[in-house]
């Protein structure tokens, strides 16, 4: 079994202390739908869902 580098201990105790994951299910074809607009705006699916999030939030004032 290999020894686990400094960083992904590191990278493994950052995200216990400071992430929260939220899983979301989504049908394939909107996964394939929300997938297709990230790319087309030059973002990763998590980023662009993060991002969704951060502008409704701002929209809705909270």
């Amino acid at each position: 079994m290999p020894e686990i580098s400094t960083k992904a201990k590191y990278d493994i105790e950052y995200a216990k202390n400071k992430l929260k994951r939220i899983p979301l299910d989504v049908q394939k074809e909107k996964y394939e739908e929300i997938k297709a607009a990230a790319t087309a705006a030059g973002e990763s699916v998590n980023g662009y869902i993060k991002k969704a999030v951060d502008e409704r939030m701002e929209r809705d004032n909270v």
